[in-house]
């Protein structure tokens, strides 16, 4: 990984490396207020944005409930696929600053046309004169609304695989206050995205649904107008890390050597595989696996030209290891995002029609869209618990620094999103039961299914994320990142296309919930959970954590590799 050249530096390669790299100047905390207020302000424009959008198409451009469920869940799933892109773009060509410029100015430009399709009449549908006689939208208003919804999306593809990393960039890796300052940055990170969550789910949506759609849309808009400002303020104080290159190139030479050398015999052990010493000292060598023993053939050295299309290293065939040992644990993530994203659309739907007054002498209503924020409170309040209570008595009978692994730790997220829509049938079955009567249900009794879906994601969402980062190599960081948002997208597109299977064949999700059977689709969901519990056990039965080699000196040669290919053959 190199460092953006400073003034006055002259370039260096090869062994003189980390002089150019000490030179870099660090500007550590003194970066952070424009890093954490463009985080902050940013996530607190886009949630803000983003979180009451059913409601926003539901009532103003007055679509139908199952299509505009059907409509989110596609843009969810775009702007969870586009990082994907967006990480490939930054390590290769851009890198992480200019990724981030370009995309917060595609944010904030969704944003303000997002708020104009409200503040202006022309670009929503005319207000309903009664409940039979609401027109919909025209193509051209719906064109303005997916206009503002592309560049969302790719404001989303360029800041969600950055920010984390740029952030960390700022501080020095080789110092332990640079690595302290790493990790309260982190804290702060998810702290602010937190309160960011909260303050949108509550202020911003409330000026939404119960002030004006216009004032509400603008006040995000503003926010992230300011997130842009704060960033480009802090220009000249930040470390910009160059292009490295990307790992998905690495991937495909090991995979095209293996296949070209398909037939070739394997190797008796790891000893005659291309082994060369390790150079790197910010990517820590990755010790042999026998899983996966076909792509070992990448590194089998014969006598055809070695190029790197034809021989690859050990290194980089572990590398590919890695990815293909966390692909049955993601896909099992998938399921478990489709289980938690079922509930997190209809649970709006369900508030619409409860009474959302806190108390019964009370008339200010709880808008349908803040429900969110109950799962943001379980998780507020629970992870200072699990880190400072739970984890140390549980490392004193473990042994673990996690107090458990984040293959268990995932596990127990998954038995509880199987909890958490058994819950969700049985409050939908009594509110539905009351709804035919005439008897509106408080809305505080979908708070309990809120709570256990707020701790199902502090441990499955968060054991994810942690595997990822753990256990990918360093230079595929971006990779992990992306690799989770891309979870995120495939599962999306899996649920609207899973409602609108369901709607048509059974009816169960019609637009009055009352006449619905919610509550057998929130069964059906659960089922397909407990399935995937049982498909996750076998996945972690079988997964290996990766293991580092120990190198005292990654510029020596080390006994039994080869130093070059020639002494190979």
């Amino acid at each position: 990984m190199e460092k953006q050249q400073q003034p006055g530096e002259k370039k260096i390669t090869g062994g003189e490396e980390e002089e150019v790299i000490s030179s870099v100047r660090y500007r550590g905390w003194k970066s952070m207020p424009y890093v954490i207020g463009n985080e902050t302000f940013e996530k607190l424009g886009t949630i803000g944005t983003t979180a009451n959008l059913l409601v926003y198409l539901t009532t103003v451009y007055h679509l139908p409930s199952v299509r505009a469920a059907t409509l989110l869940n596609l843009f969810s799933g775009t702007t969870n696929l586009a990082p994907l892109l967006g990480a490939f773009l930054s390590d290769t060509f851009l890198g992480r600053y200019t990724t981030i410029a370009a995309a917060s100015l595609a944010s904030c430009l969704g944003m303000l046309v997002l708020t104009l399709t409200a503040a202006i009449p022309s670009l929503h549908p005319p207000p309903c004169v009664a409940s039979s006689t609401c027109q919909g939208p025209t193509h051209g208003q719906l064109a303005a609304l997916l206009a503002a919804f592309a560049f969302l999306v790719v404001g989303a593809g360029g800041i969600r695989p950055c920010n984390l990393a740029f952030g960390a960039d700022q501080f020095d890796p080789r110092t332990d206050s640079g690595r302290r300052g790493i990790a309260s940055f982190f804290n702060w990170y998810y702290f602010t995205f937190t309160v960011a969550m909260m303050l949108s789910a509550t202020l911003i949506i409330y000026l939404q649904s119960n002030v004006s759609w216009a004032i509400g849309l603008a006040v995000p808009a503003a926010l992230m107008a300011i997130s842009c400002a704060l960033f480009f303020m802090g220009t000249r104080l930040y470390v910009r890390v160059r292009p490295e290159g990307s790992p998905f190139t690495s991937f495909a030479r090991v995979i095209v050597a293996a296949v070209r050398k398909r037939r070739v015999p394997a190797p008796a052990s790891a000893d005659d595989l291309f082994d060369p010493p390790h150079q790197s000292k910010r990517v820590a060598k990755i010790a042999y696996t026998d899983q996966f023993r076909c792509l070992d053939k990448a590194a089998v050295v014969t006598p055809e030209e070695a190029s790197p299309w034809r021989l690859c290293t050990v290194q980089q065939v572990e590398e590919v290891k890695c990815l293909a040992r966390i692909i049955p644990v993601w896909s099992a993530g998938i399921v478990y995002f489709i289980v938690v994203t079922q509930l997190g659309t209809f649970v709006v739907l369900q508030a619409l029609q409860m009474d959302r007054r806190l108390t019964r002498w009370w008339a200010l209503e709880v808008p349908a869209g803040s429900m969110v924020v109950f799962n943001m409170m379980a998780m507020t309040v629970w992870i200072p618990v699990y880190d400072r209570v739970v984890v140390p008595a549980l490392r004193r009978v473990t042994g673990k620094e996690g107090g458990i692994s984040q293959l268990q730790r995932i596990g127990v997220g998954l038995v509880l999103s199987v909890a958490t829509m058994a819950v969700a049938a049985a409050v939908e079955q009594r509110r539905r039961r009351l709804g035919a009567a005439g008897v509106k249900m408080s809305f505080l009794w979908l708070v309990p299914q809120q709570v256990a879906a707020g701790m199902s994601e502090a441990f499955a969402a968060i054991g994810q994320t942690e595997l990822y980062y753990r256990q990918f190599p360093e230079n595929m960081r971006s990779v992990a990142g992306a690799l989770f948002f891309l979870a995120f997208a495939l599962a999306n597109y899996a649920s609207g296309f899973m409602v609108a299977a369901v709607h048509r064949t059974t009816g169960w999700l019609a637009q009055d919930l009352n006449h619905a059977r919610l509550d057998l689709f929130y069964l059906t969901v659960a089922a397909i959970a407990a399935a995937n519990v049982c498909y996750f056990l076998l996945c972690a039965r079988w997964y290996r954590f990766k293991n580092h080699v120990e190198l005292p000196d990654y510029h020596h040669h080390q006994p039994g590799t080869a130093n070059t290919i020639a002494s190979k053959v």
